[in-house]
């Protein structure tokens, strides 16, 4: 039987060894991994599916001890729990989350709407991930460099524009997301030339678009700071959410422990010592 399991991420790699009896401080840890509270980002779900991975493999492999078994099935059930009944997990945190959420809000039907990126980055690219994991299917990339554009579209299905068209982009666009490093705004109210709404998103500093463009009818805008005081509050409320989750965990060691005496007692029946 497996005796260790080896639990790799993209920050850590742990060891967790069955020494006879479950190790409350391990167990502990691993049940606050699998929560989310452990990572550098609070309550992000990504490292529930890494834990259910490590898991399989080594059940794959070979049979897990008992303990292993029942140690790794209940971390992973402290992973749903806390992210069913708590917090922790909810509300954008990050710029790309935050932007997209306003998104699909302003434009319910994502797959038969027009989305165009301004700018060419790791943040765009963000964005770019979280769309096209939405269903959205139609989506522009401008940059100054139409180079630089082109290979960043080519991985999402975009379609490639130079700036220098921005306002053709404007009017055919549902939303734009801005994110340039340019020393000055390149959006204007002039350079809209129609009536039709459009959602902007401004996630550059210095400014990508004049303030003034909010007067124009039909226009809406969300500018940086807007966007990190919404990432702030969503943080706030999955810091709120520790506690509740550090209750759940509690309760699934005791859990654990029963188990185990349980175990312990049916096996000393079973020798008759």
């Amino acid at each position: 039987m497996t005796e260790t399991l080896i639990l790799r991420t993209c920050k850590r790699t742990e060891e967790y060894r069955d020494g006879g009896t479950i190790n409350t401080d391990e167990a502990r840890h691993l049940f606050r991994v699998a929560a989310g509270l452990e990572s550098p980002l609070l309550g992000e779900t990504a490292i529930l599916g890494q834990i259910r991975k490590a898991y399989d493999e080594a059940r794959a492999g070979d049979k897990l001890t008992p303990n292993m078994n029942k140690l790794f099935q209940t971390a992973i059930h402290v992973g749903h729990r806390v992210r069913t009944e708590t917090a922790i997990s909810r509300g954008a945190v990050s710029y790309s989350q935050v932007t997209v959420e306003l998104l699909m809000d302003a434009l319910p039907d994502i797959t038969h709407s027009v989305v165009s990126i301004i700018g060419v980055n790791d943040l765009t690219e963000s964005i770019l991930n979280f769309l096209s994991a939405k269903g959205a299917t139609n989506i522009i990339l401008a940059n100054r460099s139409i180079e630089r554009a082109r290979q960043m579209a080519a991985s999402f299905h975009a379609t490639a524009v130079s700036l220098s068209e921005k306002r053709q982009l404007l009017r055919v666009s549902d939303a734009v997301v801005c994110a340039t490093s340019a020393p000055h705004s390149i959006i204007h109210r002039e350079d809209f030339t129609t009536d039709h709404d459009v959602t902007l998103f401004d996630l550059a500093n210095p400014r990508d678009v004049d303030e003034d463009v909010r007067s124009l009818p039909g226009k809406r805008l969300f500018d940086l700071g807007q966007i990190e005081g919404m990432a702030r509050q969503n943080i706030d409320a999955r810091r709120q959410a520790v506690k509740a989750c550090e209750e759940i965990i509690e309760e699934e060691i005791a859990e654990l422990k029963r188990w185990e005496r349980y175990r312990h007692e049916t096996r000393q029946v079973k020798t008759g010592v």
